[in-house]
């Protein structure tokens, strides 16, 4: 199993063989696109990411100690982000999710090439996120 800095690190190497943004933004559509649908059942209003733009649906689920992210959303490029996120985080500790600096996301650019709404999505994503790891973490 790969450290999230190790999964970063192949992330940031995927994304630097582009510079023109068009490029990058198509690689970060691929990304959401190779992410599985979420199942209906998940899809629920207690799944929903408050303070995103476009619909996005996250599920945690503790399995042997670890945090299993699924997600979706009904936009594309979110979707990536998404699938980038969950790439990161999944399959990790709850300490390794809550102790992460996530890098990644300055380093590929995605930081600047973001509309203020998806920004604010993206930092509502890894909240979520982080407090899920924090509620496994107490809860084991």
């Amino acid at each position: 199993m790969q450290t999230i800095n190790q999964i970063q690190d192949e992330i940031i190497e995927d994304f630097s063989v582009f510079d023109d943004w068009m490029d990058k933004y198509s690689l970060l559509i691929d990304r959401g696109n190779e992410l599985p649908a979420l199942d209906a059942p998940y899809k629920t209003n207690n799944n929903l990411i408050e303070g995103c733009q476009s619909r996005v649906w996250l599920q945690a689920d503790y399995e042997d100690g670890k945090v299993i992210f699924r997600g979706d959303s009904d936009a594309i490029i979110v979707k990536g982000i998404v699938s980038l996120l969950i790439k990161v985080l999944s399959g990790h500790t709850p300490d390794e999710i809550l102790s992460a600096d996530l890098y990644f996301i300055e380093a590929i650019g995605l930081k600047d090439h973001l509309s203020p709404t998806r920004s604010n999505g993206l930092v509502a994503m890894l909240k979520q996120m982080k407090l899920y790891a924090l509620a496994f973490k107490n809860f084991s």
